[in-house]
């Protein structure tokens, strides 16, 4: 599936919610823009199902994007899920089918895979089976995502040893350093700027946020990382940030 990259929208201001229902009106624009934003999300999708690294020239990422997009063109609010939830459903099923077609004899057991009474003696079998399968691959996807983490962290010459030693020690600093992060990847140019220059552009962040150079400066490499956090979608550790209330 080819996939036009979008540089400028206004997509920053739009939920998730949002953008799908403007797709489901016919938006291609932003069913592009979703498709390109969200790649490292359906990697991970991917890379959980196959047990190894998944990149953009993989077969398998393919079929992950495909899916990615049915969930886009199916996606209900009223269903009572949120859509990542969903979309990682799907993207899976779409990856587990095309391997079980290319591959007979890899047993392959989906996550939401259902037994019927006369398959089975004991559900509750079952269900520990299941709930212990997904305990381990909510643990790999766990290693997986601070392993990739670590090795983003180094392009901006960090570390996670490092940057447990500069977190800011107390909530309102980490709560501010946070927002800040989410300010510079809500705006395309500071958004750039950082990816280009891997640093803060402080000049232009003191225009626009309620803090003194200094600040900026001492949290620097806090800043640096959780915008690593929210630019690579990393599911996990955007669930340490939900957690912040921010």
């Amino acid at each position: 599936m080819m996939i036009t990259p979008i540089s400028e929208t206004n997509n920053e201001k739009m939920t998730i919610e949002d953008m799908i229902a403007s797709v489901q009106q016919g938006d291609i624009t932003m069913q592009n823009y979703l498709l390109h934003a969200y790649q490292p999300f359906i990697a991970k999708c991917v890379s959980e199902v196959c047990k190894r690294y998944i990149d953009r020239r993989d077969d398998e990422f393919s079929i992950g994007l495909s899916g990615f997009n049915e969930a886009i063109l199916h996606y209900s609010s009223h269903k009572g899920c949120s859509f990542f939830a969903f979309a990682q459903l799907v993207v899976k099923r779409k990856v587990i089918d095309y391997i079980r077609s290319i591959q007979s004899t890899m047993i392959v057991t989906s996550l939401d895979e259902k037994y019927d009474d006369e398959q089975v003696e004991n559900t509750n079998e079952i269900i520990v089976a299941t709930n212990f399968y997904m305990e381990q691959q909510e643990s790999w996807q766990r290693k997986e995502e601070v392993k990739d983490f670590s090795e983003q962290l180094k392009a901006y010459k960090l570390s996670l040893m490092e940057l447990a030693e500069v977190s800011p020690k107390h909530r309102d600093a980490r709560e501010s350093a946070i927002q800040i992060a989410r300010t510079i990847y809500n705006e395309p140019k500071l958004r750039d700027y950082v990816i280009e220059k891997k640093k803060l552009p402080i000049r232009d962040l003191l225009k626009i946020v309620k803090v003194s150079k200094k600040t900026l400066e001492r949290n620097r490499k806090y800043i640096l990382a959780i915008f690593i956090v929210l630019n690579e979608g990393y599911v996990y550790l955007n669930d340490y940030l939900k957690g912040t209330g921010l």
